[in-house]
């Protein structure tokens, strides 16, 4: 039986998939991706990625705002996130895509923190799991994590970093998201850390249209790239390749129900 697939984080919302949403699930299908978990990242993003969800039986929605946005950040934004999970959408599954990052210019840390806990503790109160983001800050955003219990817990998406940092995650509960960054041999930190966790604690995920798979920098990712996320995966660990694949999907159905 060919393996099937829950592509865990996509911002479908956004080109090259916006306007051509049915040709993308067509194509996702062909590839063994039952479902597709659409992420949004600001306010103004959130009506449409629901929009998505039901308009499509294979997208489930994420509504959350991304670290990155914080420049642009304003308090009502998150008023309008708390309307939108009162009115619990039939196939929202998850707060996200939240967190911290470092990496950008003028990160306004101590905001991003601010608004970090306020979600958690949206999560906490409206029973949902988490869609991590973390970029140079897994160590900060583990601190957090253990400091404000989210009953649901949920995912570190994209990670990439130590060994060390991944089981501390595990440990408070959380999933490590594996993606496009472990299609690359010359990234050994990364693949000797997805190599030595639990098959337990993985999800497959794109980042799409980021995170480009090995084969195709430059280009957008696609959630049909995900078979190759797992085949890379499969490489590196020792369970048979039918093993990964159902307990990836498992994994999957215990956090977000899908």
């Amino acid at each position: 039986m060919a393996p099937t697939f829950v592509d865990t984080h996509c911002h479908f919302d956004f080109p090259p998939f916006h306007g051509d949403e049915s040709r993308s699930l067509a194509l996702a299908r062909q590839a063994g991706v039952e479902k597709i978990i659409a992420v949004g990242v600001t306010a103004a993003r959130f009506a449409g990625v629901v929009a998505l969800s039901e308009r499509y039986p294979e997208i489930h929605a994420a509504l959350g705002i991304h670290p990155m946005a914080i420049g642009d950040y304003r308090d009502e934004h998150l008023d309008e996130l708390e309307a939108w999970l009162a009115k619990r959408p039939d196939k929202l599954v998850a707060i996200g895509e939240i967190g911290l990052d470092l990496y950008i210019d003028n990160p306004r840390f101590e905001r991003q923190e601010v608004l970090l806990k306020a979600q958690l503790d949206l999560a906490r109160r409206f029973d949902l799991p988490v869609i991590l983001h973390s970029r140079r800050t897994h160590d900060k955003l583990a601190m957090h994590l253990r400091r404000i219990d989210v009953p649901r817990c949920g995912v570190v998406h994209g990670f990439a970093g130590s060994l060390q940092q991944a089981r501390a995650f595990i440990e408070a509960g959380y999933f490590i998201g594996v993606g496009g960054t472990m299609t690359y041999e010359r990234a050994t930190k990364t693949r000797n850390t997805l190599a030595a966790l639990p098959l337990s604690s993985l999800l497959l995920e794109t980042d799409s249209p980021d995170m480009p798979v090995q084969g195709f920098q430059g280009e957008p990712n696609r959630p049909e790239r995900i078979a190759r996320i797992w085949q890379s995966l499969c490489k590196i660990r020792r369970e048979p390749p039918e093993e990964i694949a159902v307990t990836l999907r498992d994994n999957t159905r215990r956090l977000f129900g899908i």
